[in-house]
């Protein structure tokens, strides 16, 4: 009896993942043989093999003999869990390509949307303007909430999950429209209740984008009150901050105050310092979020991996002349009067801007300016950039895509090394085909994943594989509280990823970011193989997950 003991206390050492919970089926569904398996947690990869049925990882562990209707050779390739894009603005393309290219080909396996808007909660009011709004891409609008949508976006067919929070300026908008005013108590009241039904079925919590329009206009108590409905339900707020630049630090100890005091945990968008003059701040943030994280508040942030940003030209437009919508604004700026005081505010904020790349213009008037600088267009017209911006605004009448270059490549290395930071793209997922092209964009929509494990895990060893794999997909899905998501584990849902450490990388650049990431081998995507030998098998078997509060 003891030799059997220690004989059974021997084999479990060896293979500590190899006993199931479940009875084992006579044939696996997949396969994965002989990987180095990185389970998510961020400890040392094992050599082992990876078993999936159905939906699910079943068994961990020396199954070479083990019969499977799919088998993959994993030798010298890494097993990691399906990456999670903690920022996502594939709210639309998903609709027009449910394939999810350039995500997929980089590992991402479920994708979260919120930042600021959120594709519900919808009045008829914001459906009708929106759908005024497209651009080129054309989509029908049959949805109202934002459960209806992400159930929609599943049924339509998509192949990466899909997750969302309520846009804190989508619940603005939704009570109060688009104008610059406070909200009354009663409409704080009706704001609540809002998310309270959003939560219930289903939001990851509340998501702000306090430097642009309408979200700028909320106030900290206007926030709290929203994030105190959201964490009756286990939400999350989480926020690009008030400003980004010389009153960084304030908007940290906004974002501090509103967690606080809300009860709730808050993660800050896209972690950064911007412009030259406020780099040196970074080490402070890091320092603010780190005593607060000592002092119990749930505070963690995510990043993209380049120095570059991007958003809309006109939000560098003051925000009071956003109040009541882009037609006002149209209208202010088409004024003398109230353009030279826009003009004026704009001039007098000081030399803030940055080298700025045009990438998405939809008047085809106006596409051929795509590509050249800000600079650029201003000295071919004979004015400044500021006039030059404005002049654009008016002309397009419609979002302006540009890419701004201004942060520092060390403060990105200082803010990868901190062990509460998740990644996001910030970009909607694309391809290298049809309506994608016809504009330029971010490499960050290509690469943003690909470039984590190749250029700062391989070449520059900012830190280690396995790290950046728990960064990737243990650290979001436990901050999100995702069910059964984010590590290689028995029960847990199949979302894995096979790929090559010595070869993956992003191939996107700012001058030509059309390019798919390489290196990614296989993905499975609840249990279903979406990427096969680094192509897409056209499978989409992405499901809509909701945040732990849904009531079931």
């Amino acid at each position: 009896m003891t030799i059997k003991l220690t004989s059974l206390l021997a084999a479990l050492l060896l293979f500590p993942y190899t006993l199931s919970a479940q009875p084992q089926p006579s044939t696996y569904d997949v396969l994965i043989k002989n990987g180095t398996v990185y389970d998510g947690t961020g400890s040392a990869p094992i050599n082992a093999d990876v078993a999936i049925q159905g939906d699910r990882i079943v068994a961990i562990g020396n199954l070479k003999n083990a019969p499977a209707r799919l088998v993959i050779d994993g030798r010298g390739l890494a097993v990691a869990p399906g990456f999670i894009n903690m920022l996502s603005w594939s709210v639309i393309s998903l609709i027009i390509d449910g394939r999810s290219q350039s995500e997929i080909r980089q590992g991402v396996t479920t994708e979260i949307f919120g930042e600021g808007s959120s594709m519900g909660p919808l009045n008829a009011e914001m459906k009708q303007r929106a759908l005024a709004s497209q651009g080129d891409f054309k989509f029908d609008i049959p949805w109202n909430t934002l459960a209806e949508y992400l159930t929609y976006l599943e049924k339509r067919g998509v192949s990466p999950n899909v997750a969302s929070f309520i846009g804190a300026g989508t619940v603005r908008t939704y009570v109060i429209g688009l104008e610059d005013k406070k909200a009354t108590p009663e409409q704080l009241r009706e704001m609540r209740e809002v998310v309270r039904r959003e939560m219930e079925t289903g939001a990851l919590g509340i998501g702000s984008s306090l430097i642009y329009a309408p979200d700028t206009y909320a106030s900290t108590q206007e926030l709290i009150e929203m994030c105190k409905e959201a964490a009756k339900y286990q939400g999350k707020y989480i926020s690009h901050m008030r400003n980004e630049g010389d009153a960084v630090i304030e908007a940290v100890e906004e974002l501090l105050r509103i967690s606080r005091e809300a009860g709730i945990p808050a993660e800050i968008y896209h972690l950064k310092a911007s412009i030259e003059r406020n780099w040196n701040k970074i080490d402070r943030m890091i320092d603010m979020i780190n005593a607060a994280r000592r002092d119990g508040l749930k505070i963690t942030a995510d990043m993209y991996t380049y120095t570059a940003s991007s958003n809309s030209i006109d939000s560098r437009i003051p925000a009071w002349a956003h109040s009541g919508g882009d037609q006002a604004m149209y209208a202010r700026l088409a004024d003398p009067v109230t353009r030279k005081k826009i003009s004026d505010e704009m001039h007098q904020r000081g030399p803030t801007m940055a080298r700025t790349l045009l990438v998405g213009l939809r008047p085809a008037k106006l596409k051929p300016l795509i590509g050249k600088t800000l600079a650029e267009v201003a000295a071919m017209r004979g004015k400044d950039e500021v006039e030059t911006l404005l002049d654009l605004v008016l002309e397009a009448r419609s979002r302006i895509q540009v890419v701004t270059f201004t942060m520092n490549e060390d403060n990105l290395k200082k803010e990868m090394r901190q062990p509460w930071v998740s990644f996001g793209s910030d970009a909607s997922s694309m391809a290298t085909e049809g309506t994608f092209i016809e504009s330029s964009t971010h490499p960050r929509a290509y690469g943003n994943f690909a470039r984590v494990l190749g250029k700062y895990v391989r070449e520059e060893k900012v830190i280690t594989l396995q790290e950046a794999v728990r960064r990737l997909s243990g650290l979001p899905a436990t901050n999100l509280g995702l069910d059964h998501r984010g590590f290689i584990k028995e029960g847990y849902f199949a979302d894995v990823v096979v790929f090559d450490p010595k070869t993956i990388a992003d191939k996107a650049t700012y001058e030509a970011p059309h390019q798919y990431a390489v290196g990614m081998k296989h993905v499975f995507v609840n249990g279903v193989q979406v990427l096969k030998d680094g192509e897409h098998t056209g499978a989409k078997p992405g499901r809509a997950l909701w945040g732990p509060g849904k009531i079931k």
